[in-house]
């Protein structure tokens, strides 16, 4: 028989009670889970796992200008040297910091299939690849080497690994952070980075700033995928008392479909954006199993029509069926309207704390002063080190002979250093750099160099000492840093804040509003009528909707000195401005969306907001917006790309146009829409190329055919090499062409100078250059009682009287009517009006 072991007889016994032990470990569990693995640090606002995947990404070197690598080698370096869990872990965590939908701004960039919002699965670790994305890079890893936070042993004390990142903006907040622990959970919407931004300048400036005040600022959260925020209530709640519930709602229009030959139009509800985090292939499900289970009645058909322009899915109805009935039930059944609970949780010193919104920007305020002290420091003590060591070398220069003579006769390098010490009076590490310094210092042009490097440190220093010394100025260093990034990654607001829509019906752009609500003739009478406004658009991009009995004067004065009219119309509420952007799409702005102008903003409202968060997430930018004429049969419209592509297209294409937008225009991949033209067949069109030169030709169907949506264009003018299209007027609209280069020569040029000749030609040459690196920048027609606004690359505007330019024949160089700095160039000419 086998002797038992006598385990407890080679230690000391300990007794201690069951609930004892358990209370202990249960709680150093607890702790752990907290601090170590759930919840963000409200400084960087990462979790550790996040906080490694980062730091070991920086380590093997992945900016955003080297190659992508496989997410495998990421995962393994992340396992092997900072975090000891299961490779599937770190990898979903990877992959939710690159995907868009879940991250408002993702901190890695990857390649390959990381999953959708159809809650499909990301490939393979050994398939996907990733690297920083420019915002982490910058915003959180550019000052980790500078001894700006502490620094710890790895799980095994083999490697050093960061306590936090010197975060530069508050990710907590920009991304927010969802983590359940033990007894506690956090759940942190994300944020708009230019208005956190603008809320932390705000508390910078104003430490006691009201809440109210705050609020405006930061009026709520801003979603990635989108979607509408019903109430402001539950915003207020979860900023002050840092809990509270968030109504949020997807975007859905009720417009009507082409159906079948043969058979009538169908009302259709079409969803384009769905609430933060919900699964658009299991929201389609729900619906379909709630219409199966006769829960939902009058759907015929759904279907998802979501491509890479953005997600549309179209709920068809049944005849006779009252769409916004359908819709609210939508919104009650159905994930369509869901309720964020927010809770802003997060580790404060090592213990977890609910903080209000003011709370989490005055900590992440705290720390960062605290990172830029430590920064300063460490470049101060940096920066003082080397301005000793050229002290000492410009010391050796200036005694050049005395240290030949020194080196000659000492027997070995320590006497030459001793030596050096004693008749030079340096100190050992000046003595250190004099004996490792080559020849070639000795010349001329090295001794220059280090004079001037010697003037530069001792500015560098001086700035330091004052940066360190002085609290204003390292406020106002990080108020500048904030900017620099806002400016760099900011965007635009993605989720719309609404008040007050529980009975308000989704505006739709294809549908009659009597149509989509099945109101009779009688209820009809009673339906809003249409006011009459000023519409009027700005050069940065506004839009100010101006009551007829506004009173002017004030508005006028709420414009930048950097921003100015350039299109004032008077319209109605009913109808709609139609905005074309450089990519060539087209979207329906109705009238009477735009808020009204008011003295509290006069600035007005940015265009870019009023389109669909598919428009707002491209790089395109606006090239115009009107509102279509009464004419539309005698009037067409000219499409002018950069690189010389014109078109002429009918007006009539341009109506009954969805939310999502149309391509009017197809483009080649490295070129873009110009500008656009409306004109009549029979006159004459002006066009002009960087070069200087103009061609002059009359639209008819022989020399400009009309053309559908899809065509290309044809050739406008003959460009030579490195130029491109920079303006297109109609003969009809002036008598004089106003003709600016980019170094800011100008002249008047008669339009009946300009031959009449054929499409496609090379053009006349109308304006010689002073210069040969000078270009034309611009082309408008010219009307004496008006001014023109130029705007250059450094975002200057300055405005010129059009009768202050000089009439000059076609060979006339034109003056100088705008004087430059450095770099500086004019980049547009647009007329200004009158408001």
């Amino acid at each position: 028989m086998a002797k038992q072991l006598n385990l407890l007889s080679t230690g000391q016994v300990i007794t201690t009670a069951l609930h004892t032990e358990m209370q202990r470990s249960y709680l150093e569990y607890a702790m752990s889970v907290i601090v170590g693995r759930a919840l963000p640090d409200v400084r960087d606002g990462l979790k550790p796992v996040h906080r490694r995947i980062l730091y070991a990404m920086h380590e093997l070197g992945l900016t955003p200008d080297r190659p992508y690598r496989k997410c495998a080698r990421v995962v393994g370096d992340v396992l092997g040297k900072y975090h000891p869990h299961g490779d599937q872990a770190v990898y979903d965590a990877l992959v939710r910091l690159v995907q868009d939908f879940s991250s408002r701004y993702p901190l890695l960039a990857g390649h390959g299939n990381f999953g959708s919002v159809d809650n499909d699965p990301p490939a393979a670790m050994r398939y996907t690849e990733t690297r920083l994305a420019p915002i982490s890079h910058e915003g959180m890893l550019t000052e980790i080497g500078e001894e700006t936070v502490e620094f710890v042993g790895n799980f095994d004390n083999s490697q050093q690994e960061p306590t936090v990142l010197p975060a530069q903006l508050p990710f907590l907040l920009l991304n927010g952070c969802a983590g359940i622990a033990v007894g506690m959970a956090t759940n942190i919407p994300p944020h708009n980075l230019g208005e956190i931004v603008d809320g932390l300048i705000a508390l910078i400036d104003q430490p006691d700033l009201s809440d109210d005040k705050l609020l405006q600022l930061i009026p709520g959260p801003d979603f990635p995928t989108g979607g509408e925020i019903v109430s402001e209530a539950g915003i207020r709640e979860a900023y002050i008392t840092g809990k509270g519930g968030i109504v949020l709602r997807g975007v859905a229009t009720i417009e009507e479909i082409p159906a079948a030959r043969g058979s009538k139009r169908r009302t259709a509800i079409v969803v384009t954006e769905l609430p933060y985090q919900v699964n658009k292939a299991g929201w389609i499900e729900k619906v379909a199993d709630l219409v199966n289970q006769s829960r939902l009645h009058g759907i015929s058909d759904i279907r998802d029509e979501s491509d890479r322009e953005g997600m549309r899915v179209v709920i068809e109805l049944k005849r006779d069926t009252n769409p916004q009935e359908i819709l609210q039930h939508l919104y009650h059944q159905t994930a369509l309207q869901v309720n964020f609970g927010a809770i802003l949780l997060a580790i404060v010193d090592g213990q977890p704390r609910q903080l209000s919104l003011r709370q989490l920007l005055l900590e992440f305020l705290h720390f960062r002063e605290q990172t830029l002290n430590r920064r300063y420091s460490y470049e101060l003590g940096k920066a003082e080190s080397r301005l000793h060591t050229v002290q000492g070398l410009l010391t050796a220069l200036s005694h050049v002979d005395e240290v030949i003579t020194i080196l000659r006769q000492a027997a070995d390098g320590s006497t030459a250093k001793m030596s050096l010490c004693s008749r030079l009076d340096l100190s050992e590490s000046q003595a250190d750099a004099i004996l490792a310094m080559p020849l070639r210092r000795l010349t001329s042009l090295e001794q220059q160099n280090l004079q001037r490097e010697f003037e530069q440190l001792s500015e560098q220093i001086a700035l330091l000492q004052k940066l360190l010394s002085d609290r204003k100025e390292l406020l106002k260093a990080l108020k500048k840093d904030l900017r620099s990034l806002k400016k760099k990654y900011g965007d635009s607001r993605r989720t719309k804040i609404s008040t007050n829509i529980s009975e308000e019906l989704p505006k739709s752009k294809s549908v009659d509003r009597q149509k989509s609500l099945n109101v009779t003739e009688e209820e009809q009478e009673f339906a809003e009528p249409a006011e009459e406004v000023i519409l009027e658009s700005t050069q940065r991009g506004y839009l100010r909707r101006i009551q007829l009995s506004g009173k002017k004067a004030k508005l006028d004065n709420g414009l930048n000195d950097n921003d100015f009219i350039i299109h004032t119309e008077l319209t109605d509420t009913h109808k709609e401005l139609l905005v074309l952007t450089s990519g060539g799409k087209l979207y329906p702005v109705k009238i009477g969306d735009i808020p009204p102008t008011t003295g509290r903003s006069p600035r007005g409202t940015p265009l870019i907001t009023m389109l669909t968060s598919t428009a707002q997430g491209t790089q395109e930018t606006v090239v115009s917006r009107f509102i279509l004429p009464a004419d539309l049969e005698t009037q067409q419209i000219i499409l002018l790309t950069k690189q010389g592509r014109i078109k002429r297209l009918s007006l009539g294409e341009l109506t009954n146009l969805t939310r999502r937008g149309i391509t009017i225009v197809k483009l080649k991949d490295d070129d873009e829409l110009l500008l656009t033209q409306f004109i009549k067949s029979g006159e004459h069109l002006i066009l002009a190329s960087s070069g200087g030169r103009l061609l002059r030709f009359p639209v008819n169907d022989e020399q400009l055919p009309v053309m559908g949506r899809t065509a290309m264009g044809l050739q406008a003018l003959r460009l030579l090499k490195h130029q491109q299209m920079v303006g297109c007027v109609s003969a009809a609209q002036a008598e004089h062409l106003l003709l600016v280069t980019e170094q800011g020569y100008a002249k008047r040029l008669p339009v009946n100078q300009l031959k009449s000749a054929n499409r496609g030609d090379l053009g006349t040459q109308a304006l010689k250059f002073t210069s040969n690196t000078d270009n034309l920048a611009g082309m408008v027609g010219a009307i004496a009682t008006t001014e023109v606004a130029l705007v250059t690359n450094k975002e200057r505007v300055v405005r010129i009287p059009i009768d202050a330019v000089p009439i000059l024949a076609r060979d006339g160089k034109g003056e100088s009517i705008l004087q430059l700095n450095r770099d500086e160039k004019v980049i547009t000419v647009a007329e200004v009006r009158s408001s």
